[in-house]
């Protein structure tokens, strides 16, 4: 039988850090039961027992932190490893080692990264302008965004443009469907901001377009889940990113993660080259 682990999540802050470390450590094991269990704001050792107190009552139960305070994560550790629970913190060593390094004592204040700085308001900045042009809309001031993205439908666009957002990018996506579709003020110019195009392959946006319109529950469209008529619109949507000279990336064995990352690239040598 396999055995079903227990693992608490233990953060001083939203917890959203240690979410994504264990996902990224989640992914390395194929075969890995467990039961997932989250504390947020955990900011005292009075906390931290009751916690270890559940824990020990289930068997197989690990422990991922993600503690800022030096004396607390050491409580932690220490009433931890008395119950023979293993534990492990997941930023100590690192915050040890870049203090080392920078010659200078980081501040361990929970929540440091959600600081109300100026990069939290470009973000927030960001987020409003990139929802406000979304799938088309709000085109007369297009050139202020810092990515445009262009593709046909279901080539992520929406989703992607709200990941790049949350990193701090005003981002625009356009639906193409044929080169009418872009707007004159890029056709005329470019290189005014850098605009990239998002493909897949044939057979995928047809299973996908399918699966779309199942959930929504409308009737089938012929022609947008016809594979003859995908073919035909990836055929126009690489002409334009050709005729334009947008670099493209094929979206069809990406997560939007990944299809971000390669669009922050090429908005970094778009930025040196301005």
């Amino acid at each position: 039988m396999k055995n079903t682990h227990n693992i608490y999540l233990i953060s001083d802050s939203t917890g959203e850090t240690l979410d994504r470390i264990f996902m990224a450590l989640k992914a390395q094991f194929e075969k890995f039961e467990h039961n997932l269990f989250h504390f947020s704001f955990t900011r005292t050792e009075n906390q931290l027992l009751k916690i270890l107190e559940e824990a020990k009552k289930r068997e197989d139960s690990i422990i991922l932190y993600t503690i800022v305070d030096n004396k607390l994560a050491k409580f932690l550790s220490q009433e931890a490893n008395k119950k023979n629970i293993p534990c492990f913190g997941v930023l100590g060593d690192l915050i040890l080692n870049f203090s080392k390094l920078l010659n200078q004592k980081a501040t361990n204040i929970p929540s440091g990264q959600h600081a109300l700085n100026e990069e939290y308001y470009k973000r927030i900045e960001a987020i409003q302008f990139t929802m406000n042009h979304d799938d088309g809309n709000s085109l007369t001031d297009v050139e202020k965004s810092d990515i445009i993205l262009l593709g046909v439908s279901r080539t992520s666009k929406t989703p992607t443009s709200i990941y790049l957002a949350n990193r701090g990018f005003k981002t625009s996506n356009i639906p193409l469907v044929n080169e009418n579709s872009i707007p004159e003020k890029l056709k005329k110019n470019p290189k005014t901001s850098c605009i990239i195009g998002l493909t897949a392959e044939a057979n995928r946006l047809h299973d996908v377009r399918k699966n779309r319109l199942t959930t929504i529950k409308e009737n089938e469209n012929i022609n947008y889940t016809k594979i003859k008529t995908i073919e035909n619109e990836l055929k126009i949507s690489k002409k334009a990113f050709q005729k334009y000279q947008w670099p493209v990336i094929d979206v069809t064995r990406k997560s939007v993660e990944e299809t971000a990352a390669s669009i922050i690239k090429i908005h970094e040598i778009y930025a040196n080259k301005k």
